[in-house]
């Protein structure tokens, strides 16, 4: 009896343990090929520049009056670290990036007007994009040289191989320092009217140390410069008309109609948003914003960033039904042109 008691007692144990044997004799292999199906995270990818690239860019070096040629992304890094602050947000630097590359293709694919020196495509100046090569960031960064090349690395090679468009074609993508509060119509401010380029709210750049600005001019340069005639009572004038982003469209002085850039241009002001009035023998001139207005204002993209907007995000509002594509048939274009 002892004998049969023992006997049941392993017989139901057995049985107990042979289901939990059974699924975990079936879970270790479906355990393994979901592992197998899945594989390792995938790695970032790592960059590394190609010299036989096809897409290079010539910059005349206008200190040295010579030409640099250099791949397109090692291009669009010198740009980047000459044009806005390193210590910007990265989604603000990633903006810029993709603003500088759309910059230079769409100057590769339809050259402007003006010559520049020695076959090269760009200048390193304002007239076109303002460049620094390696070394010359080394003398510039001195000991902040290796964190700022990793910020600026980091948000080039993010938005690399993309281009910003409008209806297949590569944009002009001006951008400016800080805005008044609105960016500006293009044809405010230059002839044609591009889609594109319209007049959007950019109350981030409050913050901007360039924001206003005042400036003092003696009356007879004022004069000398504008080729106006104040009279005997000193008059400045009317501004007549303001653009849709609150610059001056137009001012009289006497019987001489300026136009806000013009005016601008002549006095050198940060912006064409501008009041003035006399005090004493000097005209004293309040301005708002820095730069030209059209396009990216670059403290409004760093604003934007602080919200926590994305770069594609920021150039959309920037850049009114832009598409963002990969750059591919423009250096198809580049690399026939070259044949």
């Amino acid at each position: 009896m002892k004998r049969l008691l023992i006997a049941a007692t392993i017989l139901c144990t057995v049985v107990l343990m042979i289901p939990a044997m059974l699924v975990q004799l079936s879970s270790g292999p479906a355990d393994q090929q979901a592992q197998t199906t899945a594989g390792p995270a995938p790695e970032e990818k790592a960059w590394s520049y190609d010299p036989e690239e096809d897409i290079r860019v010539k910059v005349y070096r206008s200190q040295t009056e010579t030409v640099e040629e250099l791949p397109l992304e090692q291009y669009v890094i010198g740009v980047v670290s000459s044009e806005m602050p390193a210590d910007f947000e990265v989604e603000a630097l990633k903006a810029q990036a993709l603003t500088a590359r759309t910059y230079i293709i769409k100057q590769m694919l339809e050259p402007s007007d003006i010559q520049v020196p020695g076959g090269a495509m760009v200048t390193d100046t304002v007239m076109h994009q303002v460049f620094h090569n390696e070394e010359e960031l080394k003398t510039l960064w001195g000991e902040e040289y290796e964190w700022k090349r990793a910020r600026i690395e980091e948000a080039v090679f993010a938005t690399q191989g993309q281009v910003m468009t409008f209806e297949g074609e590569p944009i002009t993508a001006s951008f400016f320092s800080t805005s008044n509060g609105y960016t500006e119509n293009s044809e405010d401010y230059w002839q044609n009217e591009i889609p594109y380029l319209r007049s959007v709210a950019s109350p981030w750049d409050q913050t901007s140390p360039r924001f206003t600005a005042q400036k003092e001019i003696p009356v007879t340069e004022f004069e000398q410069r504008l080729g106006v005639d104040l009279g005997e009572d000193s008059n400045l004038g009317t501004i007549a008309e303001r653009t849709d982003g609150g610059r001056v469209a137009k001012v009289v002085i006497g019987d001489k109609e300026l136009s806000g850039r013009q005016v601008r241009d002549k006095l050198e002001l940060d912006s064409s948003d501008f009041q003035w009035q006399l005090n004493g023998d000097q005209v004293v001139i309040q301005t708002r914003g820095w730069g030209h207005g059209v396009g990216m204002s670059q403290y409004g993209a760093d604003g934007m960033a602080k919200e926590g907007r994305s770069y594609e995000e920021i150039v959309r509002h920037f850049y009114q039904g832009i598409e963002i594509e990969a750059v591919d048939p423009y250096v198809s274009k580049l690399t026939a042109k070259k044949e």
